[in-house]
C-alpha cells in the first residue's frame, strides 16, 4: 500500500509560478512511475505530466508543455510539479498518482494509487 499527499497549491495571478510536491510512503517509491492528473468540476481527470521510475524519461500534456515540469527525489521519496506562466484554464484540483509499473503513462486507469489532491487556482 502507498499513501499520496500532495500539498503546494494556492490562489495565484496568471503567470506566476508554483511547485506542487507529493510525498510517498513505503520503500518502493522509486520503482514506481509517477503522474499528475487533474480535474474540475463537471470535467474528467485529465492528464498533465508522468515520470518514469528513475526521472530519466517524462511526458506532458500538450496544454502544459514548455511551461510545466515534473521530476523526482527518490531519497525523499516526493515527486514535484512545477508549474510556471500560469494561465487561469491551469484553474483545478491536482494529484498525483503511483504506478507499480516503472515506465510512464497517460491513462488514469494506469495508476493504482492516488492522493487526495491540492487545489490550484490562477486568477486572472
Amino acid at each position: 500500500q502507498v499513501q499520496l499527499v500532495e500539498s503546494g497549491g494556492g490562489l495565484v495571478q496568471a503567470g506566476d509560478s508554483l511547485r506542487l510536491a507529493c510525498a510517498a510512503s513505503g520503500r518502493t517509491f522509486s520503482s514506481y512511475a509517477m503522474g499528475w492528473f487533474r480535474q474540475t468540476p463537471g470535467k474528467e481527470r485529465e492528464f498533465v505530466a508522468a515520470i518514469n521510475w528513475n526521472g530519466a524519461i517524462t511526458d506532458y500534456a500538450d496544454s502544459v508543455k514548455g511551461r510545466f515540469t515534473v521530476s523526482r527525489d527518490n531519497a525523499k521519496n516526493t515527486v514535484y510539479l512545477r508549474m510556471s506562466s500560469l494561465k487561469p484554464e491551469d484553474t483545478a484540483d491536482y494529484y498525483c498518482a503511483a504506478r507499480i509499473n516503472g515506465g510512464i503513462a497517460t491513462r488514469r486507469e494506469s495508476y493504482t494509487y492516488w492522493g487526495q489532491g491540492t487545489q490550484v487556482t490562477v486568477s486572472s
